[in-house]
Order: structure tokens, then sequence, then C-alpha cells
């Protein structure tokens, strides 16, 4: 079980390419978002280790909607620019928080979580929402996490209609 050093080397990279693979064998034959983003918040909460939590959330109005997640009930609205997810939609790019207790304006929705990655999800220059993964060490997510994860969601764009998810 990991504790101490970050997710890397080969064995993430294999278990991450093979994420990548079975998450498109699921998305590519199903034309609705909503079972889209519920595999996919699946796919990477039962494969990737030592995560409490793995979801979405969506860009509405002016705020981000809790979306399709896997992990304990949770914020249902965050507030543009506010917490991990609303700033890494503000700032329109990935951040990984190795100890979410040193983020100023940190939203904790489950107090058990002591690290976070949120990778905004963006097509057209418009923000359509965020994934959010949390764990329950620090230092849990690396370079690699953001690597991988930014590659999945570029496939989720392939898959999902955002302006329909998103209500726009």
């Amino acid at each position: 079980m990991y504790h101490s050093e970050p997710w890397v080397g080969s064995k993430a990279q294999t278990t991450y390419e093979n994420l990548l693979g079975q998450t498109e064998a699921l998305l590519e034959p199903e034309t609705d978002w909503l079972a889209n983003l519920a595999n996919t918040a699946a796919a990477l909460y039962h494969t990737l280790p030592d995560l409490n939590w793995a979801g979405f959330y969506l860009h509405k109005r002016d705020e981000l909607v809790l979306g399709p997640f896997q992990g304990k009930p949770a914020c249902v609205r965050i507030p543009w620019g506010k917490g991990v997810c609303g700033t890494a939609a503000q700032r329109q790019e990935t951040i990984v928080v190795p100890d979410v207790h040193l983020f100023p304006g940190h939203i904790a929705c489950d107090e058990a979580s002591r690290s976070e990655i949120v990778i905004p999800i963006i097509q057209d220059g418009d923000v359509r929402g965020v994934l959010d993964l949390d764990s329950p060490y620090k230092g849990r997510f690396s370079a690699l996490d953001k690597v991988y994860l930014e590659r999945l969601v570029d496939l989720l764009h392939k898959y999902v209609d955002w302006e329909v998810a998103c209500g726009t």
C-alpha cells in the first residue's frame, strides 16, 4: 500500500495505459454523457491506488456543480475560483496539491483527504468542468498522474457532449 512515495514507475505507467484502453472501450459504444462520466469515475476509483474520491464537477453558470463520482458524498456546489477545483477551473490549468491543508481556501468535503489533483476540462477555450481526485495520503499525486489524467480528459472529448452535460 502507498504511504510516503508518489505512485510512479513502470507499474504506474502500465496501469494508466491499461486504464486509458479500458476507458475508451467503455465509452466508445455509448453516446450518453452521464453514463460515460459515471463509468469513467468508477474506472478511476477502482483502478488507481490510494484514492478516497474520484469524480467530476461540471461548469454551470458561475459555479461548478457535482457530477458523477465515486467516494463519500461530496460538496454539491463550488464557487468559481474557490478551493482546488474552482481555482483549477479559473486558471485553466491542472493543479497538484501534495497537502490540501496547505492550500489556501481548500474546501474540505471529506476530512480524510490529504492530497488532491484537479484537471480542468477545456473545450474550445471554455472550461466545461473538472476531473477531481483525492487521496487520504499526502504527496499521492505526481507528474505522471498529471500527464495520464490530462490524456484521459482529452479522451473524454471524443465521447462526451459537454454542451449537453453543462446545460449550455
